[in-house]
């Protein structure tokens, strides 16, 4: 017998789940392209967006995951043979890395290791030394989907400023943008990205690129940009196919629209709040369980900690063994280990993930949690019994 039947959870930082008012609103014929309602919305949409980036620049929309916005946000902005800076703190820095590499991109590489925080003064040093002014952009990421560290930005920005050094400052804010506290102008970010299916809470199938006018200047001086990554029409379009370079992404559009609505009637400070308060509970159940056993989070320290992913070493096998549990016996599907063991296996059987973005509340939480703990103690995996009680003291505010 299973207990999985019925409808089942993704706590995976991932996609994460999709509201049924989302649901709904893509549930329809398809639409009019060339005029009507949907054509009418983009202004709308595109205002809104911006909103939750907290920035009065430019939006791009793409058909893509955020792989995808990876490839865009170089497009526009750095040309093969020119240089970046990566600050690295876990998998998916390389990962957008990589891309740039593939875009014949020189890449150099600070690594600050998985779920480590940038050494500020060596990246002061390094960008001090670079007088010439060769590095073209600095690239790091705010959360680390696969670590679930969170780094910020605003002392970055100083240390450009500080050595009057022009270099972009990029963001990828795919995992967290609507979860943790972004604020892309007053920290001085020039560039960054997201994706639908995160804090945004729709399908996979939608990246997004902000951009500011000295970002706009930059693409300005470029010499060729492929038509599809070009943002200069998708920001400020003369006709509605210049948003996408094409056909739209119809439906996913009208879910997006209604995401937005739900994003700004709850407010982002509370939705950052929301957030916050339930990474606590997490870490506090996970924190209890492992005073007895072998689990631990990831990051050490809170302050380091992302509120919409949370990473956690278990040791090989209890991992797969619990998230297998989870799903087959339960209905709760757990996210991989992904990037913490090396670059060569990077899934491993030691590491889990737990996804808490987006549409998410208490008692999907406990939830949560409740699995975890009954799946500890059928496994006979060791833990201190009782970490679902120290989550809901958070949640009630003992």
């Amino acid at each position: 017998m299973s207990l999985s039947n019925g409808r089942t959870y993704l706590a995976i930082p991932g996609p994460s789940v999709v509201p049924d008012a989302v649901l709904r609103a893509m549930h329809r014929a398809s639409p009019n392209i060339y005029e009507g309602e949907l054509p009418d919305m983009m202004d709308g949409l595109m205002r809104d967006l911006r909103r939750v980036a907290r920035t009065e620049g430019h939006v791009a929309i793409y058909i893509s995951n955020g792989h995808g916005a990876w490839e865009a946000a170089l497009a526009n902005t750095v040309a093969a043979g020119e240089k970046v800076l990566v600050l690295a703190t876990g998998f998916f820095a390389m990962a957008w890395s990589r891309i740039a590499e593939a875009r014949g991109i020189d890449v150099d590489v600070l690594d600050f290791g998985n779920g480590g925080t940038f050494d500020l003064d060596r990246v002061r040093e390094t960008l001090k030394a670079d007088s010439a002014h060769a590095y073209k952009a600095v690239m790091a990421v705010h959360v680390d989907t696969s670590s679930s560290n969170r780094n910020e930005f605003a002392p970055l920005r100083a240390i450009l400023d500080e050595l009057n050094h022009p270099a972009l400052l990029m963001a990828d804010c795919i995992a967290a943008m609507g979860c943790d506290r972004f604020e892309m102008d007053a920290w001085g970010v020039d560039v960054a990205m997201t994706s639908s299916q995160k804090g945004l809470m729709c399908p996979p199938g939608l990246g997004f690129v902000f951009f500011n006018d000295k970002a706009a200047e930059v693409r300005r001086r470029m010499n060729r940009v492929s038509t599809y990554w070009d943002w200069t029409q998708r920001a400020a379009p003369e006709a509605f196919y210049q948003y996408f370079s094409g056909t739209a992404p119809t439906h996913h559009l009208y879910g997006l629209r209604t995401a937005l609505d739900m994003i700004h009637e709850e407010g982002l400070e509370a939705i950052w709040a929301r957030h916050a308060t339930l990474a606590r509970a997490i870490w506090a159940a996970v924190e209890h369980w492992g005073k007895d056993g072998p689990l631990r989070l990831n990051i050490a320290d809170p302050a380091l900690r992302s509120h919409a992913v949370t990473a956690l070493a278990i040791g090989k096998p209890y991992g797969t063994q619990l998230r297998r549990w989870c799903s087959d016996q339960a209905g709760v599907t757990l996210g991989i280990g992904l990037g913490m063991a090396n670059e060569d296996d990077p899934q491993s059987d030691g590491y889990f993930r737990f996804g808490h973005m987006g549409h998410v509340n208490a008692h999907m939480i406990l939830g949560l949690l409740g699995v975890v703990e009954a799946g500890l103690g059928v496994l006979g995996i060791p833990h201190c019994a009782g970490g679902v009680s120290e989550a809901a003291k958070v949640i009630s505010g003992v």
